[in-house]
C-alpha cells in the first residue's frame, strides 16, 4: 500500500462510485488570531469524454461517474501546517500530504505548489461501492500527536494495524472537536457525488492544471474539511 504515496508507483485507492462524497461535509475555521492559519488548496474534477474534457470544481452540486479523475492542490501563503488523510471502504488509512512527515522539517515551503497525487497522476473514478473519507486538517501548530498516532499506524500489519486506525480516527474526531467549539462556519461544507480509484498516469498530458480553480483560507489556529 505503501506504493499509492510513490511517484514511481501506480497507485489504486478503492472509493465508492455512487457517494463518495455526499459528505458528511464538515468544515472548522476559527477566528482569526495570531496564529495564522493560510493556504491555498483546490480540489478538482476532469470530467467528460475523451473530445469533451473540461475541469470543474467539486461542489455541493457536482456528480461524478466512472472514468472522470480527480486531483488536489495545497500551496502555503504562510507556514501552517496541513494533513490531507484518506480512508478506504476497508478502513486503511493513507496519509497523502504532506507526502512524508519527514516534510515537515526540510522539504516544506510557502509558496510551493504541491499536488495530489504528484505530477501528472490523478485519480480516477471507478465503479466499486463503499464509504470513503478525506479528512483535510490545517493547524498554525503541528499535531503531534496525530503524526504519532500515525506513524505507529504505520509501523504495524494485521490485527493491530485494525486496532490503531480507530485510534487514528478517533484522533482526527478528537481534533475537530477540540476546536470546533470556538469556530464558525468560513464557507459552506462541499458535498460530492461519484468514486475514486486511485492515480493513473495521464500519459496524453491533456489534463489541464487544476490551479485556476483554487481557493484560499484565511484563518486562524485550526481549519478542517471532510469529504464521505
Amino acid at each position: 500500500m505503501k506504493r499509492f504515496l510513490s511517484i514511481n508507483m501506480a497507485l489504486f485507492l478503492a472509493i465508492s462510485l455512487f457517494s463518495l462524497f455526499s459528505t458528511r461535509g464538515d468544515l472548522i475555521a476559527e477566528q482569526r488570531g495570531e496564529d495564522a492559519v493560510s493556504f491555498r488548496w483546490a480540489f478538482g474534477a476532469v470530467v467528460g469524454s475523451t473530445d469533451d474534457r473540461r475541469l470543474v470544481a467539486i461542489t455541493r452540486d457536482t456528480v461524478l461517474k466512472t472514468g472522470d479523475r480527480l486531483k488536489l492542490l495545497i500551496q502555503l501563503k504562510n507556514r501552517c501546517f496541513v494533513y490531507l488523510f484518506y480512508r478506504t471502504a476497508a478502513d486503511e488509512i493513507y496519509l497523502l500530504f504532506p507526502y512524508k512527515l519527514q516534510q515537515f522539517d526540510s522539504g516544506y515551503k510557502t509558496g510551493e505548489k504541491y499536488y495530489i497525487p504528484k505530477g501528472k497522476t490523478w485519480f480516477e473514478l471507478d465503479r466499486n461501492v463503499g464509504l470513503e473519507t478525506f479528512y483535510l486538517l490545517a493547524s498554525a501548530k503541528r499535531l503531534h500527536q496525530l503524526e504519532a498516532q500515525y506513524t505507529k499506524y504505520d509501523s504495524v500489519t494485521g490485527e493491530e494495524k485494525k486496532k490503531l486506525a480507530k485510534q487514528l480516527l478517533a484522533e482526527i474526531r478528537k481534533i475537530k472537536r477540540k476546536h470546533r467549539k470556538l469556530a464558525t462556519p468560513a464557507e459552506r461544507p462541499i458535498a460530492i457525488g461519484g468514486n475514486v480509484r486511485g492515480a493513473v498516469k495521464d500519459v496524453q498530458s491533456a489534463f489541464p492544471d487544476i490551479d485556476p480553480i483554487a481557493s484560499e483560507v484565511s484563518t486562524s489556529n485550526f481549519y478542517s474539511k471532510t469529504f464521505t
